[in-house]
């Protein structure tokens, strides 16, 4: 963040200070929420959540280094200040002190939004930008009111680029952080499935996925959108916007696409095609659907600049910064764990799955099996039954070993698809919770076996991963 007096601080975000000694002081490291990642010279921004308040830590956060603390009201005692700046509404006084920061410090933003993928896109554009020049992006998937701002107050004075997740649970929330922090380069994904129960149909998800092209600058102001030609839904963004159009995809007008697209052993290969030239591309992620993420993040690449040579190599040596989406782990003996269990919805399931069938060619000339540990996929409304039921069966249709549901209603649904997909009624199992999977799979599992574990956040499946990783279970499952 670039030095700021704790009154140029007060000014920014309308409140008042209370408790501080010396206006004068400068606040030069970070903006954090959790009171354990305060760093000297940092700011605590105290939130009050459904379990903890953070009004509570305050104290605590200024004695570890933090110069003061962003509250809804004074956090000192007799005898005992705390230096605070008292405003009425933390999140928006976040804010305003982010969008103050990046209209002063004048880097190039770029927001990325989507159904899914947002956070792998996000990892390679960062990968890819950061050759160019200093370029701040945030850590897993902090695309939210508050976690966007904390991470554009990351940036100073030398960052070239700000790559921003940009997630909406409904109409206007894109618009809203789009306000914040003002992108010149805006990418669109996909419009899917994902939260389709928030939003009540497709339609409204690309209504809101949209408002990010439609607070983009004009063409002659620099604005671009980059949009996916292969999602029709995105495709008619470009209406909506005053930025030049950029498309990509595989589609034969894709501005930058992808040609003579293969997988070996489930990482894609393709060549790179750019109106500069074209180049090969072996990527080290797993699954045909990082071609698309990969050819988001070259055509924001070249338009900051970057030889179409480089976006190829720089894209070939990339990999998978966030945790828990398609990370890879091969045991001592044999078995390999695909842990994507950071979330799920329809479209993530369907592409998991395929990319775990790629993955098992070599495995299964040597008898190895293909498993797919598989849970709720949450927020989908009227919808959930129908999707889960189409998940359950996709997985036999791809001839995926065996499925195992884990969790109750909707897991139910999941291994009800198999079943009727299936000829026999062994193609799924469903087991109550993560540990009963873990039993199972300790059990069953053999050399060469390739296992997915993939649900919604809240189903907590990672415990299943760290446990097959780790090769024991009841120590993970019981400290979830």
């Amino acid at each position: 963040m670039i030095p700021l007096s704790l009154a140029e601080i007060a000014g920014i975000v309308g409140g008042r200070q209370h408790d501080i000694p010396d206006s004068a002081l400068l606040v030069t490291g970070p903006v954090v929420y959790d009171s354990r990642a305060v760093v000297p010279g940092g700011l605590f921004a105290a939130f009050r959540g459904e379990r903890v308040d953070g009004h509570d830590f305050a104290r605590k956060a200024v004695e570890d280094g933090a110069v003061a603390v962003l509250a809804t009201h004074p956090v000192g005692g007799p005898g005992a200040p705390v230096p605070a700046i008292v405003v009425d509404d933390v999140e928006k006084a976040l804010g305003a002190l982010a969008r103050a920061v990046v209209e002063r410090i004048g880097t190039t933003v770029v927001g990325l939004t989507g159904s899914v993928g947002k956070t792998s896109t996000k990892d390679l554009i960062a990968q890819l930008l950061q050759r160019r020049g200093p370029t701040v992006w945030p850590a897993g998937n902090l695309n939210n009111e508050i976690g966007l701002p904390v991470t554009a107050l990351r940036a100073d004075e030398s960052t070239a680029h700000l790559v921003l997740e940009m997630g909406a649970r409904g109409v206007g929330h894109i618009r809203y952080l789009a306000e914040l922090t003002p992108p010149r380069i805006g990418v669109v994904l996909n419009v899917g499935t994902a939260h389709i129960g928030e939003f009540g149909g497709r339609e409204q998800i690309a209504l809101a996925k949209g408002e990010l092209v439609e607070a983009l600058p004009s063409a002659a102001d620099g604005g671009v959108a980059v949009l996916n030609a292969d999602d029709p839904h995105v495709r008619a963004m470009a209406s909506r916007t005053k930025a030049r159009t950029v498309l990509y995809g595989e589609a034969e007008d894709a501005d930058v696409r992808a040609e003579n697209v293969r997988l070996v052993h489930g990482r894609p290969s393709f060549t790179l095609r750019t109106p500069t030239g074209c180049s090969d591309v072996t990527l080290q992620l797993y699954g045909e659907h990082h071609v698309s993420n990969a050819l988001a993040a070259a055509a924001v690449a070249q338009e900051l600049g970057m030889p179409v040579d480089e976006i190829a190599v720089a894209l070939s040596e990339a990999g998978q910064l966030s945790r828990w989406r398609m990370e890879v782990t091969e045991r001592p003996d044999g078995v390999t764990i695909v842990n994507d269990a950071y979330n799920a919805n329809p479209d993530s399931m369907r592409a998991a799955l395929r990319a775990l069938v790629a993955m098992s060619e070599a495995g299964k000339a040597q008898g190895g099996r293909t498993w797919a540990v598989l849970g709720l996929m949450a927020e989908l409304g009227e919808e959930s039954l129908a999707e889960h039921d189409a998940v359950g069966r996709l997985a036999v249709r791809l001839n995926v070993s065996k499925l195992v549901a884990v969790g109750g209603q909707e897991a139910a649904w999941l291994d009800m698809g198999a079943k009727n997909e299936g000829s026999w009624g062994e193609e799924s199992v469903h087991v109550s919770d993560a540990q009963a999977a873990i039993d199972l799979l300790r059990r069953e599992l053999r050399p060469g076996d390739i296992v997915l574990v993939k649900a919604s956040r809240s189903v907590g499946l990672e415990s299943v991963a760290a446990a097959l990783q780790a090769g024991t279970g009841e120590g993970e499952v019981a400290g979830r």
